[in-house]
């Protein structure tokens, strides 16, 4: 298929774009760049453009003859959101709606959606599955949600077909090398416990040592960028047999605490980290991590690369290479 991957030369969304290519799919590349990177476009035209620009959209489904959407692009750093909600809610949830309707006015039913475990909030039971109620604590987890019921409210009334993949920690990087992680700010724990220990960061600061967890730091579930690409190819697929739509997690269904990162990182790096311990920022909870029991069974989907320290030798390769 001929599948428009927004936000497609970021993170998440090249790693996909290379499994959809070597599954034998024709990936479009959409996004505004401004958090993209051109070396990451590898495996399919890239069309620049913003979700905000309806003709634009409207231009790129004719000119590419799209059949499907895998929806990537969105602003994610928490902090930001609660600073500037507009900027979230704008392109998050009003930049969707755009997209989704420049894919009714092009005859496009079906669509896999990025969004977050965010959407929770603070987690009232762990693991957390679908069913656990969403009540975010943000703008960012906020923006997410309301995509989430636009699109059932879309399939409800236009027949949409749709996806949306809750993740937990994205981390890791391209095993063959080729592509990895490149952000700026950068908010995700291991590159910046990693760019500590290459000393292409500050020490990495340690918020909160009093949680009531084994070692005192809160404990998150880290989950391989390739598996996530990999559930997304899955979730293509199982809409395109007859699959229901439906929100479902991705996790590994098992925690890592912040020390255990730092200890893995200077393992596998072979050097110290440095490292401050500071207060507990508001907001964050102890734990999150996921039940990824429906993934499973509805995608056939297993982590290929679940132990932290493979995702961690994975992130360093890109790092030190790209340092």
């Amino acid at each position: 298929m001929r599948i428009l991957v927004t936000g497609g030369a970021g993170y998440i969304g090249s790693h996909t774009a290379k499994l959809l290519a070597a599954a034998g799919h024709h990936p479009v590349i959409f996004d505004d760049m401004s958090q993209g990177h051109d070396w990451a476009v590898k495996w399919g035209p890239l069309e620049r453009g913003s979700l905000s620009d309806a003709a634009r959209l409207a231009e790129v489904f004719a000119s590419r003859k799209v059949e499907a959407v895998v929806h990537f692009a969105a602003n994610a750093l928490v902090g930001e959101s609660m600073t500037n909600p507009t900027k979230y809610f704008r392109t998050n949830t009003l930049g969707t709606l755009n997209l989704l309707d420049a894919m009714r006015e092009a005859g496009v039913g079906t669509i896999v959606f990025s969004s977050t475990c965010a959407t929770y909030g603070d987690p009232v039971r762990v693991p957390i599955d679908e069913t656990h109620p969403q009540s975010p604590v943000n703008p960012y987890g906020e923006s997410k949600l309301m995509v989430e019921k636009l699109l059932r409210w879309f399939g409800e009334s236009y027949g949409l077909r749709w996806m949306a993949l809750r993740y937990f920690n994205a981390a890791g990087a391209d095993p063959d090398g080729e592509i990895g992680e490149d952000h700026d700010p950068e908010s995700h724990l291991i590159p910046l416990v990693i760019g500590a220990a290459l000393g292409t960061r500050p020490p990495v600061r340690i918020f909160g040592t009093d949680y009531a967890t084994p070692d005192g730091t809160a404990i998150r579930d880290y989950i391989h960028v390739m598996d996530l690409a990999d559930a997304h190819l899955r979730a293509l697929d199982r809409l395109g047999t007859g699959t229901p739509s439906q929100a479902i997690n991705l996790g590994t269904g098992r925690g890592h605490s912040v020390r255990e990162v730092v200890d893995t990182v200077a393992g596998v790096g072979g050097r110290a980290v440095p490292a401050v311990e500071s207060a507990r920022r508001p907001g964050d909870p102890p734990e999150l991590v996921a039940a990824p029991a429906r993934a499973r069974e509805v995608l056939g989907w297993n982590c290929q690369y679940a132990d932290l320290e493979t995702i961690v030798r994975h992130a360093w390769a890109w790092h030190d290479k790209h340092r």
